[in-house]
């Protein structure tokens, strides 16, 4: 925060600085620097930069693909995840056929449980056929119930596992997502800091962009000036090109700070050197004129 502070500081000074030589003008309500959001690209992966299409003062859109880091060992790994899941799938025992042969045998000792009934009651068969005939089918039906857990529970063993695989390979896809360097908003670049052939990793910075069809205007006012603001409020803004060059544009108040500040010692404001003042950023609609650390003055 207090770098960002010190770099506004140089940047009004650089203005006041134009401002004194072009004489004094006091008739405005405060002064400030134009400024815009601006965002740092950083690596989300490790590896060497394959491409980095993006030059300083490029547009860029939203989503746009500017450059590619090296997913080769990332693609290989999942070439190999699929593999085993594949592998693994197939390795899923056949449930209905592995206990076929079982449920036939006891389909053809129940029919001949039926006979032997049949024939008991003609007195051709005795009781102990019967009795054992029906303990064969108890013990064969037991085994089919043991077979089919036992298969069940491999199945959803295999199963799980599959799905972990399916998880590792998610994981991978998403790696290589982020191999893909993409704008994350539309802009203009400022500053490039990496090229293609380097070797870059997660966070190290790629390139900076910004929003320059809106940009504001941060100024400071002092507490008697901040009871006449609003949010919202539309203001005159001048934007100062040295020389006589003056533009003046439509602003809107789009944020006032809730805590007061020492004046910065670049800072104008309209009663020159209060001790204490407000930052207020005043948003305006850039024709293409305005840039990052344009002098401007604000006329309530």
């Amino acid at each position: 925060m207090k770098q960002a502070n010190m770099k506004r500081i140089f940047i009004f000074a650089a203005a006041v600085v134009g401002l004194v030589a072009c004489g004094e003008n006091n008739n405005y309500d405060a002064s400030g620097a134009f400024e815009a959001t601006e965002i740092t690209v950083s690596a989300e992966a490790t590896g060497r930069i394959l491409t980095l299409s993006v030059e300083e003062g490029m547009p860029v859109v939203l989503g746009q693909k500017v450059g590619a880091i090296d997913s080769l060992q990332l693609d290989l790994q999942r070439q190999q995840l699929k593999a085993q899941q594949t592998a693994l799938l197939k390795s899923r025992p056949d449930v209905q056929i592995q206990v076929a042969s079982l449920r036939e045998q006891i389909a053809k000792q129940q029919l001949e449980l039926q006979r032997i009934n049949n024939m008991l009651k003609d007195g051709a068969a005795t009781q102990k056929q019967a009795d054992d005939l029906k303990a064969e089918i108890r013990i064969m039906e037991r085994q089919l119930t043991s077979t089919l857990s036992t298969l069940g529970n491999n199945t959803a063993s295999i199963n799980e596992n599959a799905v972990a695989l399916d998880a590792q390979i998610a994981a991978l896809d998403d790696r290589i997502v982020k191999c893909r360097i993409t704008s994350p908003v539309s802009g203009t670049v400022l500053v490039k800091y990496a090229m293609a052939g380097e070797v870059t990793s997660v966070g190290k910075p790629l390139f900076k962009v910004a929003d320059l069809d809106n940009i504001c205007l941060r100024a400071y006012f002092t507490s008697d000036q901040l009871a006449n603001l609003q949010l919202g409020d539309t203001v005159t803004v001048t934007a100062d090109f040295g020389g006589n060059e003056r533009y003046d544009y439509k602003g809107r108040i789009a944020w006032i700070a809730s805590e007061s500040e020492f004046t910065p010692k670049t800072i104008q404001t309209r009663n020159s050197r209060a001790n204490l003042v407000y930052a207020v950023k005043i948003a305006v609609k850039n024709d293409g004129r305005l840039k990052i650390g344009l002098y401007g003055e604000v006329k309530l």
